[in-house]
C-alpha cells in the first residue's frame, strides 16, 4: 500500500507538470507570434504602413517556411501581424490558446471581437465550441449590446443580465427529438444544459429538476431549478406548453418567494423566475425579476 501512494504521488506530479508546461507552453507561443507580428510590423515602418508591406512578408516567409515549416508561411505572418496590431498590449488573451485566436482575429469590430473572447474566458470554450457560437451568431442576438466591451480583466465587474441574455435564444433538435409535452421540453434542456446556459448568459449551475417542495403539507414541483453565481442567486424555471397566463406569473413569483425565504442565504440576491411558454410553433422565454418580465423568442428547430 505504501509504494501504492508513492506511485499515486509521483503520476499526480507528473500530471500537474504537465498541465503547468501546456500552459507554460501556450504563453510562450503566443509571445512569440506576438513579437514576430511587432518586428513585422517595426519592419514595415510602423502599424501606419504595415498594410502596405507584403512584400516584406513574402521575403520573409519564404526564407522561414524553407526552415521551420508552412507555420510560417505568408498567411500565418500576416496573422501574426494582425494578433500584434489587434491586441497592442497582449492582456488576457493569453489564457486563449492560438487556435481560439485564429478564429476571432478576422472579427472586424472591436465589441464582437472582445465578445467572444470573453465568451471563451468565462466558459472555458473550445474551439469547437467557439466556431459553433460565432456560427450561431451569439454576439448579433444579444437582447441589449453593452456600448462598449472590454476584455474581462477584473472580477469585481458588474454582471448585467440584460447584456447577456440572446434574442432569439436557440436549441437545435435532432430529427427524433420531439416536443410535445412539457416533460419532453424539460428532457431535452436537461440534455443539453450546456448549450441552454450558454445561451441564457452565463454563470449558470444546475441544482435540480422536478425539485420538491413542501408549503402547508402541500407538495409541489419546480420544473427546473438553477443557480447563477454571477447574479449570486436561484433561478426558478416553468415550462408551460401553451401562451402565457396570468396565473403563471404568480405560481412563479409563489415558487420564488418560498426559495427566498428557505434556501436563499442572507449573502444571496433574490430569487429570478424563467417562464418557458409555446405560442404557436414558437416558444416564448420570459425573464421574471422584482415585477419585471422580459420576453424573449425561444427557438427550437
Amino acid at each position: 500500500m505504501e509504494q501504492y501512494n508513492e506511485v499515486e504521488h509521483l503520476i499526480k506530479k507528473l500530471e500537474i507538470n504537465k498541465r503547468a508546461r501546456v500552459l507554460q507552453d501556450n504563453r510562450e507561443t503566443l509571445d512569440t507570434y506576438w513579437n514576430i507580428g511587432r518586428l513585422i510590423v517595426e519592419a514595415q515602418g510602423g502599424k501606419e504602413r504595415a498594410k502596405y508591406g507584403d512584400n516584406l512578408i513574402k521575403e520573409w516567409s519564404l526564407k522561414l517556411s524553407s526552415i521551420y515549416g508552412k507555420g510560417y508561411d505568408s498567411s500565418n505572418l500576416k496573422r501574426f501581424r494582425k494578433f500584434y496590431l489587434l491586441f497592442l498590449n497582449g492582456g488576457p488573451v493569453g489564457h486563449l490558446s492560438w487556435t481560439h485566436i485564429r478564429y476571432i482575429l478576422p472579427i472586424k469590430e472591436e465589441n464582437k471581437r472582445n465578445y467572444y473572447i470573453n465568451l471563451c474566458l468565462t466558459n472555458n470554450l473550445s474551439k469547437r465550441e467557439l466556431i459553433k457560437e460565432i456560427k450561431n451568431n451569439s454576439y448579433e442576438r444579444l437582447l441589449e449590446k453593452p456600448e462598449h466591451i472590454e476584455i474581462i480583466n477584473n472580477k469585481e465587474e458588474i454582471y448585467n443580465i440584460k447584456e447577456h441574455i440572446k434574442n432569439p435564444i436557440i436549441i437545435k433538435l435532432s430529427k427524433e427529438e420531439q416536443i410535445k409535452k412539457e416533460k419532453e421540453l424539460q428532457l431535452i434542456i436537461l440534455s443539453k444544459l450546456k448549450d441552454f446556459f450558454m445561451e441564457l448568459g452565463y454563470g449558470y449551475t444546475f441544482v435540480g429538476n422536478e425539485y420538491k417542495i413542501k408549503i402547508n403539507n402541500k407538495i409541489y414541483r419546480i420544473d427546473l431549478l438553477l443557480f447563477n453565481c454571477e447574479l449570486n442567486c436561484y433561478v426558478v424555471v416553468e415550462l408551460k406548453m401553451r401562451e402565457l397566463k396570468k396565473e403563471d406569473k404568480a405560481q412563479i413569483e409563489f415558487y420564488m418567494e418560498y426559495i427566498d425565504n428557505s434556501l436563499k442565504r442572507s449573502f444571496h440576491n433574490k430569487t429570478i423566475g424563467i417562464i418557458i411558454t409555446k405560442e404557436q410553433d414558437k416558444f416564448i422565454l420570459s425573464f421574471v425579476s422584482q415585477n419585471n418580465i422580459i420576453p424573449i423568442t425561444y427557438k427550437v428547430k
